[in-house]
Parts: structure tokens; sequence; C-alpha cells
């Protein structure tokens, strides 16, 4: 004992569960930071960027826009969808052939619809999208936000 009346032993007692306490609050810290820090997937991100203006954009086209690394296609009912250029099977750029009216990709001849649908594999699933924006005429990307998917439903469409 020393001349406070704490033994070494009781020291190192309380030392270690105060060091127990700290790393608890710290673990706790850092999952409720994972867990609330993500943002609603309703909210834009900053990533959102104007592409063309909808007169520009005939119906039945598809432009590529390799800067967001994505193809910007406009379906003959006037949807648009945003196609990312990476291949679903193993993230080579795809091709648009605007003769063949296909995407293909170079890596392992995996071929997609306008609509990014797999046609031919090796690919397992559709090409991914972007959200789509179209406001005050014009056409936006939200490049922060891909979205995985199996195949084209209409709902992933963006109408003017």
């Amino acid at each position: 004992m020393n001349k406070d009346g704490i033994s070494r032993r009781g020291f190192f007692n309380r030392a270690w569960k105060w060091l127990g306490v700290i790393a608890g609050l710290e673990i706790a810290g850092v999952s409720l930071a994972f867990i609330f820090t993500g943002r609603s997937k309703q909210q834009q991100s900053d990533q959102l960027k104007v592409l063309a203006r909808i007169e520009d954009i005939p119906l039945g086209t598809v432009f590529p826009y390799r800067v967001g690394q994505l193809y910007l296609v406009r379906l003959k009912d006037g949807g648009f969808m945003a196609l990312s250029l990476k291949c679903t099977h193993l993230g080579c750029s795809i091709r648009w052939y605007e003769d063949d009216n296909k995407f293909v990709c170079p890596c392992h001849a995996s071929e997609f619809d306008m609509k990014g649908n797999v046609t031919k594999p090796p690919a397992p699933r559709a090409l991914d999208i972007y959200y789509v924006l179209v406001e005050d005429g014009l056409v936006k990307v939200d490049l922060g936000r891909k979205i995985k998917r199996r195949k084209f439903e209409k709902s992933q469409l963006t109408f003017a």
C-alpha cells in the first residue's frame, strides 16, 4: 500500500475498468456513427450533372458520356435512362453499336439491349443505371447514385 491507501493491485484493477469503459464508449460511438450517417435514398447527392436539354435528344437514341462513364438512352416512348458503361460480368467498358441496336462488351462478348437487359451472357444481370432527373427542360444524372438491377422495369424510366 502507498500513502494514499490504494494498493498496486487496486490501482491496476481500477485502471483496467476505466480502459474498458472508454473502449466500450468508442465502440458504441463508431457503431452509432455508422448507422446514422448514411443519407436517405431519396436524397440527391452532390454529383448531379446536367447532360443535355430534352429537345437535343431525339426519341430512340443512345448518347455516350465518357466523362460520367454512362450512356444516356432515350427510348421511343420518351423515357430516359442512364446506363453504366461497365459490364456486369467483369467491369469492362461496353460499346454501343447503333446499326445492330445493342451494347457489346469487348472482353467476353456479353450483349445488352437498349434498355440494358442481357441478351447474350456471360453477364449475370442487366447494366447498372444512374438516377435521372428531368427539370426545367434539362436532363440531369446523379453520378453518386448507381443502382444495381436484375432486369429492366418501366419504373426505372424518367419522363419529361
